[in-house]
């Protein structure tokens, strides 16, 4: 008897834990909305194009019911073989999306999910009485998984307890003293429980937690002038390279100095444009941004003269990365032909700057693995920065490969990008 209580108490024991951690990977998996902003945010909008395309309706657009799955797993080979996938990266500017090979199908599924189900936040619900919004319609099983898991957790202690006291009574009908009951808090498989449970927890939230240590995405600082990329560079269509010329010849982009914005803001005295609103709807009076803009520069607009010094505006710096890791500017924008916008976002269209991309190693590497290089064609036409791989160029003329990635030349090694 002693032995069929014992193997019932380990066995409900492994039950509870394996029920305990299959549940914590249902709420993971079915979470679509924080997959999406862990993985997709950067890039995609659930209603709208963005660097990619909107994902709401994204299953019914494409060829096949598992392209998706084929698609995020390898993007690299199927930009260029896949005639959909063709016609996204053209619409999208020649960007190729990132390849994500550790979300498995349900991953996958959750996210489209919440994507096919995501609706503006105070929109009302088609059919739903009174205008019930997106956030009570959208479906959350985060907390449902929560109470199962919590629910199975206190009928494993009852169905303990049960167990306990059926014991008690076998042992006085047989005539054994049984010793006096251990209580609750000294009992080894309550405790075995409490630490495995406890022990999952804190190593999740360590784990997630670790992995965000440095990282400000989304970080938004306050400016000593309001500037509008948007007017700028998306109205107006000022290049990039006009006030950061170093991104193109020089590892840091660099801030244009006082003078670069007097360039323009000698004759520009005053904003005619459409209104300026900060994110919390406020209204930016431009003009007298510029006269903040005068005053750093000791420009006196009705002199026309500079009478008195002027000095740096103390900007903010957003982008930031740790003291050990290399990163060149002119080598990604020159060189690779990378895109402003394919790490900083739809910069055109920012009102205010934010860091649009993690900036991890992660997401770095995934941009190594999936980026082709531009390789000198037959005609002379590229980039001649990499005419020195000679062996690329005749195993791509040899029909080896297709195109040559990043990763392929060396992208990917430790010493590329650590000191």
């Amino acid at each position: 008897m002693k032995q069929v209580n014992r193997l019932f108490t380990k066995t409900l024991t492994v039950f509870f834990f394996l029920t305990l951690v299959s549940s914590m990977k249902s709420v993971y998996a079915a979470d679509g909305e924080a997959l999406f902003k862990a993985n997709c945010a950067s890039c995609h909008k659930p209603l709208e194009s963005y660097v990619g395309p909107a994902l709401k309706g994204a299953r019914e657009r494409e060829p096949s019911k598992d392209w998706v799955y084929k698609w995020i797993a390898n993007t690299t080979t199927m930009v260029n073989t896949d005639t959909y996938a063709i016609g996204l990266k053209e619409s999208h500017g020649g960007v190729i999306m990132t390849p994500f090979p550790d979300l498995s199908h349900a991953d996958i599924d959750a996210i489209l999910d919440w994507a096919d189900k995501y609706q503006v936040p105070g929109a009302p619900t088609a059919g739903a009485p009174g205008g019930a919004t997106a956030a009570a319609a959208s479906s959350d099983n985060t907390i449902l998984y929560g109470l199962l898991t919590l629910i199975l957790a206190i009928v494993g202690l009852i169905l303990l307890q049960v167990n306990s006291n059926l014991k008690k009574l076998t042992d006085e009908k047989e005539g054994i003293n049984s010793p006096a009951p251990v209580p609750f808090y000294r009992n080894k498989t309550y405790l075995l429980l409490v630490i495995m449970v406890l022990f999952v927890f804190a190593g999740y939230w360590l784990v997630e937690g670790a992995m965000g240590l440095g990282r400000q995405q989304g970080y938004q600082p306050d400016q000593p002038i309001y500037y509008s990329h948007k007017v700028h560079a998306g109205v107006n269509q000022i290049s990039c390279l006009y006030c950061h010329g170093g991104a193109q010849d020089s590892k840091h982009a660099t801030i244009p100095a006082v003078n670069v914005c007097m360039n323009c803001h000698k004759s520009v005295k005053e904003y005619t444009g459409e209104p300026i609103h900060r994110e919390d709807g406020t209204t930016v009076n431009a003009n007298d941004e510029i006269k903040k803009l005068y005053s750093y520069a000791g420009w006196n607009p009705d002199t026309k003269t500079y009478d008195k010094p002027g000095k740096p505006v103390e900007w903010v710096q957003i982008h930031n990365l740790p003291d050990f890791v290399y990163f060149n500017h002119s080598q990604h924008v020159k060189v690779g032909q990378i895109a402003c916008q394919t790490c900083h976002g739809e910069i055109q269209n920012m009102v205010q700057v934010k860091q649009f991309a993690p900036l991890s190693m992660g997401w770095c590497v995934n941009c190594h693995r999936s980026t082709n290089v531009q390789f000198n064609d037959d005609k002379g036409h590229g980039n001649k920065f990499y005419s020195l791989y000679e062996k690329f160029h005749q195993d791509i003329k040899d029909k080896k490969y297709d195109s040559v990635t990043v990763q392929m030349i060396g992208g990917t090694e430790c010493g590329k990008c650590h000191y």
